[in-house]
């Protein structure tokens, strides 16, 4: 029986996904809540299933003929946060940033701290009544994250030296767009569930949920020189710095448009994209009459980039989906942005043949 197609409409239990996937804590290299979750979906459908000894998991879903292209898609788990490094003897909790977290998005917010999501609040002296020494950015290691405890030896006995600690901010539907917190990269990692849903019966897909993505992408390197794949395509969510300048001037620094597509990446610090796999996507993209975007060459990086540096050397691209306000307690993304992403990476992937890659040298 042939595989469903992705539809044109985002479903609602797609959204129930993404809220319970958004929600769940992963802060790198503690991604295991976001892993079971990824695996109640993905086992039914799995010829094989693995999770190696970083805590990559990796589904197969076999394709059917010859000569099938065996192809990596990559989506991580993890997400940038806090962890908790000791605790004052007035019961306040120290911390250290992981992954790119900025100190201005932290002060007064509410936290999930740890397995038992413990809550907890960066406390903030109120601005009527804070010295002007006081109103100067703090760096993360001069916070102190407030429990209700009152003594050293209480706050250690809710939380642990090492507990991570993510914004407790929960999914929220706001017309034709969703807020969350961890879109970079649960939606990546949605993305691909539904693909090894519906995945094309021409390739084997390789479908990698990675960690530590946010701490030099150290998972992914592993899982490409394990899958060994004859390419790859990291699918992530990116930065779309759209909104006007302070000064009203042309916003000339964005990196993507929030509604105008998928974002297929030529450059960025980690990678230059295969050339053979990015006219891949975009021919694929016009032929199906779907939006994409080109995302402005510079900083940045996803898996692709310790993917094609793997074994012999693996041709890899990138597709994300944009986002406002990534790292923040709220990211901010476009529902149809999300909706083509899936569709564009099943029509790219359908039309993958043995030739894709014979067309020279990029």
């Amino acid at each position: 029986m042939a595989r469903s197609r992705p539809s044109r409409t985002a479903q609602r239990s797609h959204l129930a996904l993404l809220r319970a996937l958004t929600e769940a804590s992963g802060v790198s290299g503690d991604e295991g809540e976001v892993r079971r979750l990824v695996r109640e979906q993905v086992a039914p459908m799995a010829d094989d299933l693995q999770v190696d000894s970083l805590g990559n998991l990796l589904a197969l879903r076999e394709g059917r003929g010859d000569r099938r292209v065996r192809v990596m898609v990559s989506a991580h788990m993890d997400e940038a946060g806090l962890m908790v490094t000791g605790a004052g003897a007035d019961g306040t909790l120290f911390l250290a940033p992981v992954g790119g977290i900025a100190p201005y998005h932290l002060l007064g917010k509410m936290f999930w701290i740890g397995k038992d999501r413990s809550p907890g609040v960066i406390g903030m002296t109120p601005p009527h009544l804070a010295a002007s020494a006081e109103r100067k950015a703090l760096a993360v290691e001069q916070m102190r994250m407030d429990i209700g405890a009152s003594t050293r030896e209480q706050a250690l006995s809710r939380v642990r030296i090492g507990d991570r600690a993510t914004f407790a901010t929960p999914l929220a539907r706001m017309g034709e767009c969703v807020s969350a917190k961890a879109l970079d990269d649960r939606l990546g990692v949605a993305i691909l569930i539904e693909l090894f849903e519906c995945a094309p019966t021409n390739i084997d897909l390789l479908a990698a949920f990675t960690v530590q993505e946010e701490i030099r992408a150290r998972g992914a390197g592993a899982a490409a020189q394990r899958l060994d794949p004859d390419l790859a395509i990291a699918v992530d969510c990116t930065p779309a710095r759209d909104l006007p300048t302070w000064d009203g001037s042309e916003n000339t620094t964005y990196n993507t448009h929030l509604g105008q597509g998928p974002a297929l990446y030529t450059s960025d610090r980690a990678t230059v994209s295969d050339r053979r796999l990015l006219e891949h996507l975009e021919g694929a993209a016009r032929a199906a009459r779907l939006p994409y975007q080109l995302r402005q060459p510079g900083g940045g990086g996803t898996d692709a980039g310790p993917i094609h540096r793997a074994r012999r050397g693996i041709p890899s691209a990138s597709v994300s989906v944009p986002v406002r306000y990534p790292h923040s307690p709220a990211g901010l993304i476009a529902v149809d942005d999300w909706r083509n992403t899936i569709l564009l990476l099943h029509a790219a992937l359908s039309r993958v043949t043995p030739a894709t890659l014979a067309r020279g040298k990029r």
